[in-house]
């Protein structure tokens, strides 16, 4: 059966790449169907379990994967039902119903509409299919790996990728080695207050966040993929946390440079290269994954932007202690 998703372009960004003295690649997955890369890995997941005989799709997904999952089961001819918390916003939900599907809020948070989607899998046909955590999405997510090396003229040394549940950064680290790439790091990017990775990472052991406080809530998974932590033991991956205000940034100048609009969540790994960080500067052709989102409009970024002028003009009004 075709794939559900698109060839993406892969792209350099002349003046990041003036700018930094690199070769600075973009692999714009933010072109996808769904808006976002998760239609390789949900789209190919919703396909197996279809020719293996669900009669439904069930998905619990605070945006992106609900999304995708719903771009699926239109172009598959199943229902499809989105399970969605309350804090998911009302512009999301609207355009998970436009395809179709039917949603369903449930919960306050995610962790309460994925109990509920389940419930829902326990019975007859219908195909529970997880924002991230599964092989049959990671194996999805890493044929974007497959065409940026047929993309790739000169190749790329690192590849820099968001982290939410772990489902992309999986997805890469497949294609990595199924291409004979296992010498190439990543750096894997989150925002703070959705770092449940790099929490991980300095613990040892998984951890489960008590909270999601940035404003990036697509990387909003409180625990990290099991095999997303797994591969920081037996693969050189940088974990990398930015703020908020440098995400945002990054989110607005890639629309001033691309006049392509992204969420945070893909700001987050747009932020290394913008900001400059140390943690690129041993590499000349980075390549960026630009994972996209739909939960984003110009509105969306004037608010945010707004946001974080406030907070860092209440914290240069804050006095100094003692």
């Amino acid at each position: 059966m075709r794939p559900l998703h698109i060839t993406t372009p892969l792209l350099p960004h002349d003046a990041l790449s003036a700018a930094l003295g690199k070769t600075v690649l973009l692999k714009m997955e933010s072109l996808q169907p769904s808006g976002s890369f998760k239609l390789r890995g949900i789209g190919r997941m919703c396909q197996r379990a279809v020719e293996s005989g669900a009669r439904q799709l069930i998905c619990p997904s605070g945006g992106n994967a609900g999304f995708a999952a719903a771009v699926a089961g239109r172009a598959l001819g199943v229902p499809t039902t989105i399970l969605v918390p309350h804090s998911t916003p009302e512009s999301v939900r609207q355009r998970i119903a436009e395809l179709g599907a039917t949603v369903v809020v449930h919960g306050a948070v995610w962790d309460e509409a994925n109990e509920e989607a389940l419930r829902r899998c326990g019975a007859g046909q219908a195909a529970y299919v997880p924002p991230f955590d599964h092989a049959d999405i990671w194996d999805g997510n890493a044929t974007l790996i497959d065409e940026a090396v047929a993309q790739a003229e000169g190749g790329f040394d690192v590849v820099v990728c968001a982290v939410g549940g772990g489902g992309l950064l999986c997805g890469v680290l497949e294609g990595l080695y199924r291409n004979k790439l296992e010498h190439v790091p990543v750096i894997a990017v989150e925002t703070e207050g959705a770092a449940s990775l790099h929490a991980a990472v300095k613990a040892g052991k998984l951890v489960t966040l008590p909270a999601i406080t940035s404003i990036a809530t697509t990387l909003g998974a409180k625990r990290v993929a099991q095999a997303a932590f797994d591969w920081t033991r037996r693969h050189p991956i940088h974990s990398v946390t930015v703020s908020d205000t440098q995400a945002l940034d990054a989110c607005l100048q890639f629309a001033d440079d691309l006049r392509i609009l992204v969420e945070p969540a893909c700001g987050a790994a747009l932020a290394v290269a913008y900001q400059g960080l140390d943690v690129l500067a041993s590499y000349r052709r980075p390549l960026l994954v630009v994972c996209g989102g739909i939960a984003v409009d110009l509105a969306k970024l004037a608010v945010w932007r707004e946001e974080q002028a406030s907070r860092r003009a209440l914290a240069r009004d804050v006095p100094a202690g003692p």
